[in-house]
């Protein structure tokens, strides 16, 4: 690698006075595309490239009127117009990308470098970390805050219909997904560590990621850097034993459970006519909350935003107000019509915890569906053989089961590639009828045939499924 470009840390620091326009190298990404708004808000010139450009978010950057480029376009000359390039962590090292980033001559950084330096410093920062969640709870708090009367700043991971995926806001207060993933191939720490975090709510913590983690305890690295570092609250789910791990290690006042083990709760959830409705312990009182959005998963990532806001100050009645409406991020549990006479549900789960919780949730809200899954296993770790057994058991919450196989090799070190003939044998063994689909008409065609005998089409990819979404399926929507 050639780094002596490379800006981080102060030298990024200092630099920010000469800093106008910046470039960001695969602008499509969830995070690359929600920090190009923010820079461009903040007032900097912004373009970008990438290899392909898929909506939601390239039709979002067409929309702010953020020039788009392909990546197999550029020239080194071009760059020069520029005074940062933007990195996303899609760029592999040693890669034909890497080398033309490094001999462009331009300084060049991380998103998360970016962030943490030109945007989130003197701000009383929420970070919203965990294996699941991320994304739903940062909005959800987004918009409690909002309801509250704040105009807070904040950084979504995905597409929020109706509004931009990042803003920076009025109040003192900035809420940011915090991934665990590494921040660049020059940078291999979490983003979150970069993020200049003050509170930390913790939904969740179990292995993933594995083309980069090589066990739990690596990921607990990340936030043994961290939480040392915070100023404020964490707020922690305490059903996974990472958490408690952690808190033993840091046992600071800044810690507060919640979740099914605390006595903090939820507690006595139930839901009626399509409301959520569950009791709070804050301070000594156990006060009464209802809200639109279903799904036990989802109220537990909602309480924890509640007694963060509470420590914070916030008013009791105010609180009970500003959860009950809230929305979703696109893309997690997104209604999007009818194909036939299955209601079609998009949803980004992509690891089994996330995949049990989503049906779960599902069936929580239409008891009486027959529920057809499409699942896409297409991230490093789903395409690894890491959660064979896993996804077994929790696909089988499901009526009927394909697989879209896509071709894609994991890139896990030593671990096989996930054995889809396996994994419908399985689910098939346990009594759910299964079957495989290498292409997306192989795909239609079982969709087709279970059509008749289920009620619900759940599609969970974090990408397009076979070319599903990008496909004459999504027109045949009603």
């Amino acid at each position: 690698m050639n780094l002596q470009n490379m800006l981080i840390g102060t030298e990024l620091s200092q630099k920010k006075s000469e800093i106008k326009k910046v470039f960001f190298y695969r602008i499509c990404g969830t995070g690359m595309g929600a920090c190009a708004c923010l820079a461009k808000e903040a007032g900097y010139e912004v373009a970008g490239a990438d290899l392909s450009f898929s909506p939601p978010m390239s039709t979002y950057l067409e929309s702010q009127n953020i020039p788009l480029l392909k990546l197999g376009e550029l020239s080194k000359d071009q760059m020069q117009d520029y005074d940062l390039i933007i990195v996303g962590n899609s760029v592999p090292r040693n890669s034909e990308y890497a080398k033309f980033i490094e001999e462009s001559g331009v300084a060049f950084t991380s998103f998360p470098s970016f962030l943490g330096e030109f945007i989130l410093k003197n701000r009383e920062v929420i970070g919203l970390c965990g294996t699941h969640g991320k994304t739903t709870t940062t909005y959800f708090i987004a918009q409690i805050l909002e309801n509250l009367g704040e105009k807070a700043g904040y950084f979504v991971g995905g597409i929020i219909n109706g509004r931009a995926p990042s803003t920076h806001g009025e109040s003192k207060y900035f809420v940011i997904e915090s991934d665990e993933y590494d921040s660049a191939y020059f940078q291999k720490i979490s983003k979150f560590r970069l993020y200049e975090l003050n509170h930390m709510i913790l939904t969740s913590l179990e292995f993933d990621h594995a083309d980069i983690f090589e066990s739990i305890e690596s990921i607990k690295n990340e936030f043994r850097d961290t939480i040392p570092k915070l100023s404020g609250q964490i707020i922690a789910n305490d059903s996974y034993t990472a958490i408690s791990d952690l808190e033993k290690e840091f046992n600071q006042k800044l810690w507060t459970y919640y979740g099914t083990n605390s006595d903090v709760g939820p507690h006595d959830l139930r839901v009626e006519n399509g409301v959520s409705k569950f009791y709070l312990f804050l301070g000594s009182e156990k006060i009464y909350f209802e809200t639109n959005i279903i799904g036990e998963h989802n109220i537990l990532n909602i309480s924890s935003c509640l007694i963060l806001l509470y420590k914070e100050g916030f008013k009791v009645i105010d609180l009970q107000h500003s959860i009950k409406n809230l929305g979703m991020v696109k893309r997690r549990q997104e209604e999007r019509g009818y194909y036939k006479n299955l209601l079609v549900i998009d949803d980004f789960a992509h690891h089994p915890k996330a995949i049990d919780l989503t049906i779960d949730a599902i069936r929580q809200k239409y008891p009486d569906k027959k529920i057809l899954t499409v699942f896409e296993p297409i991230s490093a770790t789903a395409r690894s053989s890491v959660f064979q057994k896993e996804f077994a058991q929790t696909l089988a919450k499901s009526d009927s089961v394909v697989i879209a196989a896509n071709p894609l090799q994991t890139t896990v070190k030593g671990s096989e590639n996930l054995n889809i003939d396996v994994l419908v044998k399985d689910l098939k063994n346990k009594g759910v009828e299964s079957q495989r689909a290498n292409d997306l008409g192989a795909l239609l065609s079982f969709i087709d045939q279970q059509a008749p005998t289920n009620d619900l089409l759940l599609v969970l990819s974090n990408r397009t499924c076979l070319g599903l979404w990008e496909s004459d399926f999504v027109k045949k929507l009603q």
